[in-house]
């Protein structure tokens, strides 16, 4: 077991590493598939002992090897939080290898490790530039899909459970839109709007409900703290789909205990 959680982690390490490049190449509209990874301030090309995840921020202390200028700290953190991210939920899927349902429980597996990658980019992503960029939602929605029907195909789903999905990811992206629309984009992008519609489909119903109440409640609990430590003005702007991504990552594992333990309180 701990030999596995150690390659995991490695292997988490070294797709956060990726993840780092499509963020950086899409803010630069360059392509992530391909060409060298350079410096972003003296363009000089890295060499493959440059690229150890974290590894190599902490020897070169934080800096670039050829001019000296600091390293962003956003790489090795988004390494280290794909890397145990990627642990946690190999942990909580609990893999059983000799189990009757292996292929679906391995693919499962992979379908969470995306979505992670994926809502990793969205988090970094909005939190710098403020927006969120179509082609990683786009490509949220095909993993997902794809992994719905998968799980249709192998009758762990019916179709009743993928309407469910469906109204799911319509009704959070009107609620959503209706934000959108009546505020005129003040109160919500429409990035939102569509990264809403692929947590419907990621989380269905009633997991949806409990991700948009957590990221509505850590993003109001933020937004006080902001404008207390007046680092926020009422009126600015603060970017919600990091809020999102925390609230659907902890609806996808929790959503249904929550769910259930609110229920408890209300029906006592």
């Amino acid at each position: 077991m701990q030999i596995e959680i150690i390659f995991i982690f490695i292997i988490g390490l070294l797709i956060g590493s990726f993840l780092n490049c499509v963020i950086w190449r899409i803010g630069k509209k360059q392509s992530f598939l391909k060409g060298r990874s350079y410096c972003p301030h003296c363009k000089h090309s890295l060499e493959w002992y440059d690229l150890f995840p974290v590894f190599s921020f902490i020897s070169l202390k934080g800096k670039c090897r050829y001019c000296k200028k600091s390293i962003s700290s956003q790489y090795p953190l988004v390494e280290l939080s794909v890397g145990l991210l990627f642990v946690f939920v190999y942990l909580q899927s609990s893999i059983d290898l000799l189990g009757f349902n292996l292929i679906y429980n391995l693919y499962h597996l992979v379908f969470l490790w995306s979505i992670i990658a994926i809502f990793t980019i969205i988090f970094v992503y909005d939190l710098k530039h403020y927006i969120i960029p179509d082609e990683i939602t786009l490509a949220g929605l095909v993993v997902t899909i794809a992994w719905l029907g998968f799980s249709f195909y192998l009758k762990f789903l019916n179709t009743t459970d993928l309407l469910f999905y469906l109204y799911s990811a319509l009704g959070s992206a009107a609620f959503f839109f209706c934000f959108w629309f009546f505020s005129r984009g003040k109160a919500m992008g429409f990035g939102d709007v569509k990264l809403a519609f692929l947590l419907g489909f990621v989380l269905g119903w009633p997991n949806i409900v409990a991700g948009l109440f957590i990221s509505f409640l850590l993003g109001g609990i933020v937004g006080v703290i902001l404008i207390a430590l007046k680092k926020r003005k009422l009126k600015s702007a603060v970017p919600f789909g990091p809020f999102l991504v925390i609230g659907a990552l902890i609806a996808i594992f929790y959503g249904s205990d929550l769910i259930n333990w609110y229920l408890s309180l209300s029906f006592r």
